[in-house]
């Protein structure tokens, strides 16, 4: 798939901007604070209907105004034009493809698959749990709508229960029948959501596996595992198991999770760890491995995607190049030729020797404006 079309009203720190893009490459060139993440933003939201970097839609609309709006025109394989609309305004998201308002974000999501890698993306690695579930979330997000659906069910119905537990823990009373009721509701989500992840990490293993022995030209194997808060591995992945065991958890820790008020069970509290030759990334890894293993994840990503959809996604890359060595840039560079549609964010490419980058279409950005170089 390509994006051959962005528009831009009031978002961010641009007014209005209408850009059409033909190469396989393209690079915003400029100081930092210029407006260049802005553009990868818009990329993503265009995406996902949702930015990477804050949750509050507020901030995505330019200073003093009230409306932004996002557009976009994807091609996809076979010719087939869909045209993309996020509208952020005060009373809420609107989100349109060729011109019909979708009231689910499952509904939305997928006509444009995206990948993004930022620095930040190192805290896929050495973060928090939240930062890896994210990632199982959206990556999986792009190419199921079931899952989605099921996963704001099931955060819906966390929210409840920890409503729940916190009004027993208040009252002194236990409330045994009404939790019974949300642990159901809850083991059947959760069972749904862990088959799909258990089935996703299985198949980015192989597909990272093979990326990281490259890139460290077989010196290191990579290991993904699922780190649920009920024992389970994906050889047990019959869904009547999974919901009995995320229930008799429920009901084991119900006495806990009164006493402090919150679910302690469930993919909501899970994690994904990540192993080198047997030693835990995470812990042991220095930071050359860490950003090994994340750009193997990016990397696995899209094959995942392209496998699943039947056409690659397309791909933002936010100031990386100058956050890789020279062998990590070139196996990179390496992995996108001809095959995936790039947007790269940087402040120079003097130090990147690379037939892709000399080829590539080029803009200079300057506070908010931007022309074409070359």
């Amino acid at each position: 798939m390509r994006l051959r079309e962005l528009v831009l009203d009031r978002f961010r720190n641009y007014a209005a901007l209408h850009l059409t893009f033909d190469a396989p490459v393209t690079l915003f060139v400029g100081r930092n604070a210029q407006g260049k993440t802005n553009l990868l933003e818009a990329m993503h939201a265009l995406a996902f209907a949702k930015s990477h970097r804050t949750a509050r839609d507020r901030e995505l609309v330019q200073w003093g105004r009230e409306v932004a709006t996002v557009k976009g025109r994807v091609e996809r394989d076979g010719g087939r034009s869909v045209r993309l609309e996020v509208r952020l305004a005060p009373k809420g998201k609107t989100v349109k493809v060729n011109g019909v308002e979708k009231r689910r974000l499952s509904e939305y999501v997928g006509h444009l698959n995206a990948v993004l890698f930022a620095p930040e993306d190192l805290n896929l690695v050495k973060g928090a749990p939240q930062h890896r579930r994210r990632f199982l979330d959206m990556a999986i997000g792009q190419v199921s709508p079931a899952y989605l659906h099921d996963l704001s069910a099931y955060l819906k119905t966390v929210a409840q229960r920890n409503q729940l537990l916190k009004m027993a823990r208040t009252a002194g009373r236990p409330l045994d029948e009404l939790l019974s009721v949300y642990d159901e509701q809850l083991a059947a989500l959760a069972a749904k959501l862990l088959r799909k992840r258990l089935e996703f990490v299985g198949k980015l293993e192989g597909w990272a596996r093979t990326i990281h022995a490259a890139v460290t030209q077989g010196a290191e194997t990579l290991s993904l595992r699922y780190v649920s808060t009920v024992a389970m591995d994906a050889a047990d992945g019959a869904m009547q198991a999974m919901e009995e065991r995320v229930h008799e958890e429920l009901v084991r820790l119900r006495p806990h999770e009164r006493e402090r008020g919150v679910t302690l069970v469930g993919p909501h509290r899970d994690d994904l760890a990540f192993f080198v030759n047997g030693y835990s990334v995470q812990t042991f890894g220095s930071q050359g491995q860490q950003r090994t293993v994340a750009l193997s994840l990016k990397l696995a990503e899209i094959e995942f995607i392209r496998e699943a959809v039947g056409e690659a996604p397309i791909l933002l890359l936010d100031d990386v190049l100058s956050e890789l060595d020279a062998g990590r840039q070139l196996h990179l560079l390496s992995v996108i030729q001809d095959r995936v549609q790039t947007f790269v964010t940087t402040t120079g490419v003097e130090g990147v020797d690379h037939a892709l980058v000399r080829h590539a279409a080029r803009y200079r950005v300057e506070q908010g404006q931007i022309e074409p170089e070359g």
